[in-house]
């Protein structure tokens, strides 16, 4: 069996990479630190599951995800983050994961998810499931969740205080075009500025 963990933390790789081979010890597990070298791997190496982070450098995780479904929609992909499950969890299944796991799950959580996947199956929690039937009811959609996978990583990074060019230099763009995602935010939520931003996303936990 072959495994590819895509995370840009040396420390979280090899802690899953251990877990991983305690329960799955003849399997060939790689290692990638960014959604590029990820997708460079998977293009060399027929991988029978793929565990990833969704914010590296230069592209984002979403990107990689896509890329991988459309060239190869048979490899099971679980995404591991930092990030909520509330936050990410629906728009990860939704771009074609096969489950979402927080990062401070126990090691016997992410075991359970893996077999889960290379079962066939997904991996979702109940709470998950319940906001996946939620999701179909356009009506009740809130603002952040029309916005795309790009506009809502921007969104989260001003929230925080990222500058335009912070946020440029950590997601490998041009400033201009940090600056037009922002403007199709703001434009989308029907808000008119950064700190209207930051209220949004205090008021809903996206931070």
């Amino acid at each position: 069996m072959n495994i590819i963990i895509a995370d840009d933390h040396s420390v979280v790789r090899r802690g899953l990479k251990e877990i991983l081979t305690e329960e799955f010890p003849s399997a060939q597990i790689d290692e990638a630190e960014t959604a590029d070298e990820l997708i460079k791997q998977v293009l060399k190496v027929g991988y029978d599951l793929v565990l990833t982070d969704l914010t590296m450098p230069g592209r984002s995780g979403f990107e990689s995800m896509e890329f991988i479904r459309k060239h190869y929609p048979r490899i099971p992909i679980l995404v591991l983050s930092v990030h909520s499950e509330e936050q990410y969890a629906i728009r990860v299944l939704k771009a074609g994961a096969s489950g979402y796991l927080n990062k401070d799950l126990a090691p016997e959580e992410l075991i359970r998810a893996v077999q889960t996947v290379l079962a066939g199956r997904k991996y979702i929690t109940q709470s998950t499931a319940e906001k996946l039937a939620n999701s179909f009811d356009h009506s009740n959609k809130l603002p952040h969740e029309h916005l795309s996978h790009r506009e809502f990583e921007v969104l989260k990074m001003i929230a925080t205080g990222k500058t335009i060019s912070e946020i440029a230099e950590n997601l490998t763009l041009s400033s201009t075009t940090v600056s037009t995602f922002r403007s199709r935010i703001l434009r989308k939520m029907n808000l008119t500025s950064n700190a209207g931003l930051v209220q949004y996303a205090i008021e809903h936990k996206l931070i």
